[in-house]
C-alpha cells in the first residue's frame, strides 16, 4: 500500500522534535549574576522566546547553579516562574539536573535542548548526555526557527500542555502523600477513559502524537494529517482516538490505534499512548477494547510490532495481553491474539465508547 511504502524506522530519521527546553539562568535567561547581587533583568527577546515556546506546546525547565529560593523568588518577580516545570536549581552538575528533569517529565534526553552561555557547562552536558541539543546564547537570535522547535500544527493540546503537566504535578504530589494501596489512589482520581472514532478535528493532534510519542509506540510510524484523514475515511481502516480525564482535569487526547481491516483478519498497524498516562494503570484499556471489537466481529486479530530499546513497554503490553509471534518481515514482527480471554477494564476507571 502506498501509504506504507514511505514509512521509515525511527533510527533512520533526523533528530526528532524537541519537547523541553532547559534554561540556565545567569546571563542566559536573564542578564546578570544573581549571587553577585547584579541588577537582574530579562531581555525582552528572551521573554518572547519563552512565551513562543510555550504557545507551541514545548515545555521548559531550569538547570542553574544558584540558590534555589533566591532564584525562584526572582523568577516570580519577573513573571516567568510558572513557565518552568520541575526547575533544578542547585550546585551539582547540570547533566544530573537535566536527567532529573527528563525523568520527572517522562521524556528521553534526546528530546531536550539545553541553553547556557558558558561553554564549560554546555561541554559537560554534551559529554555526559550526547543526545541533548546544546545551544549557546549567541544562537538565540535564530533559535525559534530551528526545525526541531517548529511543530507543523499548534493544537489545543499544544497550548494546554504546560497546564496539563502542572495538573500531573499536583496528581503526583497527591499520590506521594497518599497513604494506602495504589489501586485505592487510582480509584480516588475518578478517571474517565474515552475511546471514539477519530474526527477531522482530531487529526492535527493525532499527527502530533505519532511524531512525538516514541516510548509507548508499537511501530514508530509517523503519519501526516493527509494520511490520517485517508485512514479516517477509508472503509478498509478504523482510526480510534483515546482521551483521559480525572478530577484534576483533562490529560487531552492521549492515544490512538490504527486498524487495517480485511475480511477475515484485522491488523493493528499502529498503537500508541502518551507517556503521561504510563503510571495511571490504563495502558491495557485501549488494546482490550480493540480485542473485544475483533472478537465481536468474528475476525482474527494481528498486530505489527517493531521492537526497539525505547518501546519495550509496548512490546511487554502485547505479550501480557496474550499476543504471540506469527511471522517476521524484516524489522516488523507480526503478532496474533487468540481472543480467548479479554480482561474487563480496571474497576478504578470508567470507559466510555461513543460511536
Amino acid at each position: 500500500m502506498w501509504l506504507e511504502e514511505s514509512r521509515t524506522a525511527p533510527a533512520a530519521r533526523q533528530r526528532g522534535a524537541i519537547k523541553c527546553v532547559v534554561w540556565d539562568l545567569d546571563n542566559t535567561l536573564w542578564r546578570g549574576i544573581l549571587t553577585e547581587r547584579d541588577s537582574i533583568a530579562i531581555d525582552p527577546e528572551v521573554a518572547k522566546i519563552v512565551r513562543t515556546l510555550d504557545d507551541r506546546g514545548i515545555l521548559q525547565s531550569i538547570a542553574s547553579k544558584n540558590n534555589a529560593q533566591d532564584a525562584m523568588q526572582r523568577l516570580r518577580e519577573l513573571g516567568l516562574a510558572d513557565y518552568f516545570l520541575y526547575p533544578q536549581i542547585n550546585w551539582g552538575p547540570k547533566s544530573d539536573s537535566i536527567k532529573r528533569i527528563a525523568e520527572r517529565i517522562n521524556i528521553g534526553t534526546d528530546a531536550i535542548a539545553f541553553v547556557d552561555d558558558q561553554a564549560f557547562e554546555r561541554d559537560e552536558v554534551a559529554f555526559e548526555l550526547r543526545e541533548v541539543l546544546c545551544v549557546d546564547t549567541a544562537e538565540l537570535g535564530s533559535f525559534l526557527a530551528r526545525p526541531e522547535l517548529m511543530p507543523r500544527f499548534i493544537t489545543d493540546e499544544s497550548r494546554m500542555r504546560r497546564a496539563m503537566y502542572l495538573c500531573d504535578s499536583r496528581r503526583n504530589h497527591a499520590e506521594e502523600s497518599y497513604e494506602g494501596p495504589k489501586e485505592a489512589f487510582l480509584a480516588s482520581l475518578d478517571m474517565i477513559f474515552t475511546i471514539a472514532p477519530a474526527g477531522e478535528a482530531d487529526l492535527h493532534r493525532l499527527e502530533e502524537l505519532t511524531a512525538r510519542t516514541n516510548q509507548l509506540n508499537t511501530t514508530g510510524y509517523v503519519y501526516s494529517y493527509e494520511e490520517l484523514d485517508f485512514f479516517r475515511t477509508s472503509g478498509a481502516h478504523e482510526l480510534l482516538v483515546a482521551a483521559l480525564e480525572d478530577r484534576y482535569g483533562t490529560y487531552g487526547k492521549i492515544g490512538l490505534v490504527l486498524i487495517e481491516k480485511a475480511a477475515h483478519a484485522w491488523t493493528v498497524k499502529l498503537m500508541l499512548m502518551s507517556c503521561r498516562v504510563m503510571s495511571r494503570g490504563v495502558g491495557m484499556v485501549l488494546l482490550n477494547h480493540v480485542m473485544k471489537k475483533a472478537r465481536d466481529a468474528g475476525v482474527r486479530l494481528l498486530a505489527e510490532m517493531i521492537p526497539n530499546e525505547r518501546n519495550r513497554m509496548m512490546y511487554v503490553t502485547y505479550k501480557f495481553a496474550g499476543f504471540v509471534e506469527r511471522e517476521k518481515n524484516g524489522s516488523v514482527e507480526v503478532l496474533e491474539n487468540g481472543l480467548e480471554a479479554i480482561p474487563a477494564p480496571p474497576a478504578y476507571v470508567q470507559v466510555r465508547t461513543p460511536s
